[in-house]
């Protein structure tokens, strides 16, 4: 079975069930720095103090050689991820529970499984979807558990239809303007070890990708909402989070974070663009 004659899909899900386990050691540093990135005025993180929702990600980086890094930023194709054939690679969503905090001083053991490979002939050419499920496990237990979607996509062609955006809604009950500068883009690429070069080689993201500009991280849009909730309701703990990228934001423009109350403890949340549209989409449920 192929996805427009390009990927084999049946070799690709071959993948499925594959784990890998790797572990590391919650550091107070990361959380002083992403405090900082955020713009926060949060205290000196020591040991016991919590790793906010999301602030996982500064842990666990992608450690591949530099030899093993392909022409993108990203590393090469292979291994424990399938040998996806298509040049472009973005997080596409995610969802994640968090059934207790991990604390600075923790040795967390993550262990990650390979759950979902499929595909799809799209507007815009082959698509390949990849899910991977982590556990992210300390002493005390499993505290978190993730599960992260990849997806895969041709370059665009140039009789591609343009996608139709989508109005973000305009009800929120609190929001906050976000300026993507590139030292922004720059310094969370630099906590997560991200080389992707779409957020910080203008070049290369314009010239070789055809984008506008640097291309703000999903994952940075999904921590900056978790932040407005943090930032407007101190008291509520995330249970739940889930979110989905629509249509990547820039960093020629500001944007907006935006929440809104939801009944049974849950805040709709979303990242509009300065033209207005719905640029990711997000749920929080509260304990």
């Amino acid at each position: 079975m192929t996805v427009d004659g390009a990927v084999d899909l049946e070799h690709l899900r071959e993948w499925i069930g594959r784990t890998e386990t790797r572990v590391d050691h919650a550091t107070a540093t990361p959380m002083a720095a992403l405090s900082a990135t955020l713009d926060r005025d949060d205290p000196e993180p020591a040991n016991g103090s919590e790793v906010p929702p999301l602030w996982h990600w500064t842990y666990f980086v992608p450690l591949a050689r530099q030899s093993e890094i392909g022409p993108d930023g990203h590393a090469k194709r292979g291994g424990f991820l399938p040998p996806v054939p298509l040049p472009r690679r973005m997080w596409a969503g995610g969802r994640l529970e968090f059934h207790a905090p991990l604390q600075v001083g923790d040795h967390i053991t993550r262990t990650s499984r390979i759950v979902d490979v499929s595909g799809k002939t799209g507007r815009s050419g082959s698509l390949v979807f990849v899910t991977v499920r982590h556990e992210f496990a300390n002493a005390r237990g499993i505290a978190l558990t993730e599960e992260h979607d990849i997806v895969y996509r041709e370059n665009p062609r140039a009789d591609a239809p343009v996608p139709k955006p989508q109005p973000a809604p305009v009800d929120e009950s609190f929001s906050r303007e976000i300026v993507p500068d590139p030292v922004l883009l720059f310094r969370y690429s630099a906590l997560t070890f991200n080389g992707h070069r779409i957020h910080y080689d203008r070049p290369y993201v314009t010239q070789v990708e055809g984008y506008p500009g640097l291309i703000v991280h999903g994952p940075l849009i999904a921590t900056l909402l978790v932040d407005l909730v943090r930032r407007h309701l101190p008291q509520g703990r995330i249970r739940r989070f889930s979110f989905r990228a629509l249509r990547p934001l820039f960093d020629i423009h500001r944007f907006t974070v935006c929440g809104r109350h939801e009944p049974d403890g849950r805040v709709a949340l979303w990242a509009r663009d300065h033209d207005g549209w719905q640029a990711l989409e997000a749920e929080a449920e509260l304990a």
